[in-house]
């Protein structure tokens, strides 16, 4: 008897952004390279677990999947209930994100004299995958469907050491 060894969705995933951070410099090359990657496994419908998927009514939830051993990246489960947002803000390095499940409206801004000013929206739906490359990637991400949204977010930092990808928040 042969035994048949098996991938999870998640471990497949993770091989695939490792592959794409390793292979590209950083800059828009990385961010292309990790859309493309991910853009191949969002919409797997065995990805997370029952609990990764679970919101929280005090506000969005972040679940962490992965850290690079070496911190090159790492991948985050965002689950938004209905009306929850961030704040406006901006990251400390470059960040992919893909609409698992849902839908999240997102508003860009650019800053004049210091402050935020509205640059323009976006509608993402499952399977939208964007990239966002400092600086310039300042936004706020809102469900505003009546659905719970989950979206995957690869960083290029460690946030289990930093706590967060957030560079900057503006109220």
């Amino acid at each position: 008897m042969t035994a048949i060894l098996t991938t999870s969705p998640l471990t497949a995933l993770v091989d695939d952004l490792d592959a794409a951070v390793r292979r590209t410099r950083d800059g828009r090359p990385r961010v292309d390279a990790v859309c493309d990657a991910l853009e191949r496994h969002v919409r797997c419908p065995d990805l997370l677990t029952d609990d990764q998927r679970h919101g929280d009514p005090a506000g969005y939830r972040a679940h962490l999947l992965h850290v690079a051993p070496d911190g090159a990246f790492s991948l985050v489960a965002m689950v938004w209930l209905p009306g929850q947002s961030t704040a406006i803000h901006d990251h400390l390095s470059w960040c992919v994100v893909g609409v698992h499940t849902g839908e999240e409206h997102e508003t860009r801004y650019r800053l004049e004299g210091g402050r935020p000013v509205v640059d323009g929206t976006a509608v993402a739906g499952p399977g939208t995958v964007t990239g966002l490359l400092p600086p310039g990637d300042i936004h706020r991400v809102t469900n505003s469907g009546d659905d719970t949204a989950i979206s995957l977010h690869v960083y290029g930092v460690d946030v289990s050491r930093r706590g967060s990808s957030i560079h900057r928040r503006w109220e």
